[in-house]
């Protein structure tokens, strides 16, 4: 089997296994659908609503995609100023560890009421001050622990700091980078959903989701969460590509 046979059939075993656990554990403890949803009492939902359900997902996806662009590029900069200055580090390590150390579903609903009415914008933000922190700290570590001898000699030449970064930091960093830029995707995606849910204008999947709760429609519930985690490991797999390409030489095969 191919290297890239294997990677593609590989999850898909995984994923059916896991589907057809689930719908026997289900189906041998008869639990009725109200307490635990199987695989196959999402299928008439996704029928009944498909059309809705690709409305929602691309209002998801969109505000997603957009939040953890903001957080790669703010990200970045933060990160380099910090992996520049010591100074700077020392001084923003401390604020940052302290923001991500707060619980967002907090933060989720002061948003949702300072900016009240004005969701794409509440969504996007809550999409990039969740997964802003561990872009920041990766480019900050490459940074900070890149070679001394390597900057002397470029800022000898006259180098300044951001061809330093660009020449030698940012390929040094790449690994880490993506590393945690797959983080920051699933960490996107829960603070677009939480403040769809929360947000009294809330619209995307979240909004779909907090329809069936108070609708009692668990197998939409269900459902919501698949079509989330689908767009999720979408995402996370166009990082992947984004990886072995700018980043394929770092990658190592399995001892």
């Amino acid at each position: 089997m191919s290297d890239t046979t294997r990677k593609i059939v590989a999850p898909l075993v995984f994923i059916l296994g896991i589907l057809g656990l689930w719908e026997f554990l289900v189906w041998w403890n008869d639990l009725p659908d109200f307490r635990m949803a199987s695989p196959s009492d999402l299928l008439p939902r996704y029928m009944q609503y498909g059309e809705l359900f690709i409305v929602k997902s691309w209002e998801t996806l969109w505000r997603t995609v957009v939040g953890l662009a903001l957080a790669v590029v703010f990200g970045t900069l933060v990160g380099m100023i910090m992996g520049f200055s010591r100074f700077a580090r020392e001084g923003l390590y401390p604020i940052l560890v302290g923001f991500n150390a707060i619980p967002k579903a907090t933060v989720v609903p002061i948003v949702a009421l300072m900016f009240v009415g004005q969701h794409d914008f509440n969504t996007i933000l809550i999409a990039f001050m969740i997964s802003f922190f561990p872009i920041a700290v990766s480019v900050s570590i490459g940074l900070s622990t890149l070679e001394p001898e390597y900057r002397d000699i470029l800022r000898s030449l006259g180098a300044s700091n951001f061809t330093i970064f660009w020449k030698i930091a940012l390929p040094k960093t790449l690994p880490e980078f993506f590393g945690a830029l797959k983080v920051a995707v699933t960490l996107a995606f829960i603070g677009t959903n939480l403040m769809e849910i929360v947000s009294p204008h809330g619209r995307g999947l979240g909004d779909l989701f907090d329809s069936a709760r108070i609708n009692s429609d668990y197998p939409l519930m269900f459902a919501v969460l698949f079509a989330l985690a689908a767009l999720g490991i979408v995402l996370f797999y166009v990082v992947v590509l984004l990886e072995r390409i700018f980043a394929g030489w770092a990658e190592r095969a399995p001892g």
